[in-house]
């Protein structure tokens, strides 16, 4: 067996170190890396399983020019010319990057210096537009420069630490880890959030405010910070710059009771909330995408940097605003100036910032001024004003809001170039040029996670086909379009080390972010490098990175609440689910990881549901002034009336149904551009079908299912997909392969179940019915390993009693939810921590501890520490 390989994982912003130690030559064995300090050991359900997602299927392995195969040369000879051509006839400005989160540092490097130093635009925009505009923006107006005040630390030590917007359960699990065991240790989390998530299940108490009021909840606590006498004036006079009639403002509206009326929660718990604040200085504020995707979310972000200046609640041990990204290296691309509104290394389009960047590169055509904001850019695309775009690890055709007008603008596009690791995507299928991209184990670079840790990324498998890192495709492009010597990189260390001479060049200190011990650096040394964290303890010594060295208070006023319309007369949220990841183009390969959420659900409150004749498990059609998708429904108390909330993972590859980036406005906060991905104005509606029924199959289907309701699934030597439709089902045959074919029919039910045997093997088995029932599929799932079908299997199951281990709730494990209550009952298991004794669940990544305690609750047992 090969030697462990030091790395870290590929999805959240947590940065978790890894240990993969190679088994094969596409498969690995994954650890939690015990040394690293963000996750010391621990990984999370999409971490552990990620050897599921390593396998070559989907794989763009070769360049292709349309649909045929090309050489390097010859897809490379193309992108660059059309580049140049389109360059000389409309200008810079005419062409445009769109990059993701999902690349190094160094492939991000490339890029934004291709683009601003050399093509002289700053077309280059990143999906972390889409999940952490804000923080930066916010950021920098507080503190004159985007810089995190906290580390993971700071959660340790505090005594409260209040989550808003954030189900950091699901979405950052060994950060809630981390945040769980702080509180066992005594300390109190508050959750805002207008859903009721699993995070909010565990907390102290949990505010369910109204979606948009986030303003009016910190703007009428820090009055009342200020009439309780913990607003520190001294801190204030000596390290941050009041504007005059700041505390004028907060006077109107921020009372108790004004703001317990605009965000619909109970005055008591108010209260109680902004006593707790008041009261406990070491408190840490952390915020994700309930802040930042909002029309309002730069202000929402000074909202909760206002109160901790204010309060002097920052550079302290515990104690600090704290913005967690969503994204491996979104942090990394912020570093380098990956986002239009950024040149580079933290510095902005000031024209002695232009000049510096412009002699430390040499470049010839530097950009003088910002580029288009993501929703600007493919909004000027489909105008007609970008002539050719470059997208590169990214899925704007599926994440973009109003996506259906992002596929008409790449469909109208003169010049389309998709870098990726995934053949066919929604995107891709817009592409003039398709080059393929090594993805994670294949590369090596650099991220930096939440807390400003830079860690390493290395490669323990050699990429496939004729797969290439993104640094050199866009190298080599750079190269062909006349610029060899400003890239000739030969390897990723060299592009680290540019990296961190232009961070310290000309930076006396007015720059926090800088790496000037990292740039010398030789080839050995990057290799072996170790996670550290740049910044040390920010603010530490009350200095800022502004020209007066203080920080700054930012005035911010709560916009009016827009009242329901009658034509949309609901609010729709849209957000993650805990065990897949943006387009599920790895998870989604992971059979274990697609067990939690199957299909994608739409959640609604009991009393919408019963007005709208809308059922548990229906189907629903969801619609906006931009499109409409369908989803199953799912009736929760969790979530508040009037609002709904919807998943963004599924695409036109896994499903006919559950397109949430079809449904959102495409408008953006007017400061970081971040498009307002929670407050669409909606309607929902019951949508009947005449038969369901579900089919699996050893490997893939060679076409989705053409029916109202489809969704596929991940299951094991296989796919699964669950359909729903009306008119004759029979037309379904069709998509199940040749070979021995046995069938049972049952007309006055309207069940079909047909297998396919391919020598004695069960090759796929479609089961259809509009008055019965259906089997859980379980079982039949099990059969396509086996070398002779079971004679049971259009019963949809084997001889004798079956167990029904019921839905997955520990991805980890692989526990069942009858499988947990049947051992609660038995086995009189009265806590959380008996429960993982005794199954496994909940003692890895944790983050279906709250389901456990929840299921506790439910059979009236309430010792869930």
């Amino acid at each position: 067996m090969s030697a462990p390989v030091r790395t870290t994982c590929a999805y959240c912003g947590v940065g978790c170190g890894i240990l993969a130690t190679p088994t094969g030559e596409r498969s690995v064995t994954i650890k939690g890396d015990p040394d690293h300090p963000a996750n010391t050991g621990k990984l999370c359900s999409k971490g552990t399983h990620l050897g599921e997602t390593i396998g070559l299927e989907g794989r763009l392995l070769h360049p292709m020019i349309g649909q045929r195969r090309a050489t390097w040369d010859k897809a490379l000879d193309l992108v660059a010319r059309r580049f140049r051509d389109t360059i000389a006839q409309h200008g810079p400005n005419g062409v445009a990057f769109y990059v993701s989160g999902q690349l190094l540092t160094e492939d991000y490097y490339v890029a934004n210096k291709l683009m601003k130093g050399f093509i002289g635009s700053a077309n280059i925009d990143t999906n972390s537009r889409l999940c952490m505009a804000s923080a930066v923006a916010g950021h920098t107006r507080a503190f004159g420069e985007d810089i995190v005040p906290a580390g993971y630390e700071d959660l340790d030590a505090a005594d409260l630490i209040v989550l808003v917007g954030s189900n950091t359960a699901w979405c950052h699990p060994i950060v809630y880890q981390r945040i769980r065991a702080r509180c066992d240790a005594g300390a109190k989390l508050v959750v805002i959030d207008p859903r009721r998530t699993e995070t909010a299940d565990e907390a102290d108490f949990h505010l369910p405010i109204r979606s948009g009021t986030d303003i009016a909840l910190m703007n009428g606590l820090l009055a009342w910070c200020r009439d309780a006498g913990v607003v520190d004036h001294d801190y204030l006079a000596r390290h941050v710059a009041t504007p005059d009639g700041f505390w004028d403002h907060l006077d109107e509206g921020s009372d108790l009771w004004s703001v317990a009326r605009l965000c619909d929660v109970p005055l008591p718990d108010l209260r109680r909330f902004y006593e707790l604040f008041a009261a406990t200085p070491k408190t840490v504020t952390m915020f994700s995408q309930g802040v930042n995707q909002s029309l309002s979310g730069t202000d929402q972000v000074n909202a909760i940097t206002n109160l901790h200046l204010a309060t002097g609640r920052i550079g302290k041990p515990g104690a600090a605003p704290f913005s967690i990204t969503g994204q491996p290296n979104a942090m990394g691309g912020r570093e380098v100036g990956g986002l239009a509104s950024a040149l580079a290394a933290h510095m902005d389009f000031a024209p002695g910032n232009v000049a510096r960047v412009g002699r430390f590169w040499a470049a010839p055509n530097m950009a003088t001024k910002p580029g288009l904001k993501a929703v600007d850019l493919f909004r000027e695309l489909g105008h007609g004003r970008i002539k050719a775009i470059w997208i590169m690890a990214t899925n704007p055709a599926v994440s973009m809001p109003d996506a259906a007008r992002v596929r008409a603008a790449l469909a109208d596009c003169p010049f389309v170039v998709v870098s990726d690791v995934i053949e066919t995507t929604d995107t891709s299928v817009h592409a003039h040029v398709r080059l393929p991209a090594a993805a994670w184990g294949e590369k090596d670079g650099t991220v930096t996670n939440s807390d400003r840790t830079i860690s390493r990324q290395r490669a323990f498998m050699a990429a496939p086909g004729e797969a290439k890192p993104d640094w050199w495709i866009v190298s080599q492009v750079a190269r062909r379009m006349g610029w060899k010597t400003a890239f000739a990189y030969d390897r990723p260390a060299e592009i680290w080390r540019e990296h961190c001479r232009l961070s310290a060049y000309e930076n006396n200190g007015t720059r926090l972010f800088a790496l000037p011990g990292h740039a010398a650096r030789g080839n050995a040394d990057y290799d072996a490098m170790a996670p550290f964290r740049w910044g040390g303890t920010p603010f530490a010594d009350g200095r800022f990175p502004t020209p007066d060295g203080r920080a700054r208070l930012v005035p911010v006023v709560q916009k009016p609440v827009a009242a329901p319309l009658t034509q949309w007369p609901m609010t729709l949220n849209t957000g993650r689910y805990r065990d897949q990841w943006h387009t599920m183009t790895r998870t989604g390969l992971s059979p274990k990881l697609a067990r939690h959420r199957e299909e994608p659900l739409v959640e609604i409150h009991p009393d919408d549901a019963a007005r709208l004749g809308i059922v548990e498990g229906g189907l629903a059609r969801v619609t906006t002034p931009q499109g409409d998708s369908l989803f199953r429904a799912h009736v929760v108390a969790t979530q508040r009336t009037g609002e709904l909330f919807v998943p963004i993972h599924w695409t036109d590859r896994t499903a006919t149904g559950g397109r949430t980036g079809l449904l959102p406005r495409p408008l953006a906060d007017p400061v970081s551009g971040q498009p307002g991905f929670k407050s669409t104005p909606v309607r929902i509606e019951p949508v009947v079908s005449e038969w369901r029924g579900f089919v699996v199959m050893r490997g893939e289907l060679d076409r989705r299912p053409d029916c109202l309701w489809a969704t596929r699934v991940a299951v094991p030597c296989g796919t699964a997909w669950d359909m729903a439709g009306n008119g004759d089902a029979a037309a379904l045959d069709a998509l199940l392969p040749k070979g021995q074919r046995i069938e049972a029919i049952d007309a006055a039910r309207g069940s079909r179940r047909i297998a396919i045997l391919q020598d004695g093997r069960l090759s796929a088995a479609l089961f259809v019915t509009r008055d019965g029932t259906l089997p859980p599929r379980d079982w039949l799932v099990t059969q396509l390993a086996q070398a002779v079908a079971a004679p049971t299997v259009l019963a949809g199951r084997g001889p004798g009693v079956q167990v029904d281990r019921g839905p997955i709730v520990c991805t980890c494990f692989d526990v069942g939810l009858t499988t947990i209550l049947a051992a609660i009952a038995d086995q009189q298991l009265a806590d959380v921590p008996a429960i993982g004794a005794a199954l496994g669940a909940g003692t890895n990544c944790g983050s279906c501890r709250p389901a456990l305690a929840k299921l506790l609750a439910t059979e009236g047992l309430t010792d869930v520490a």
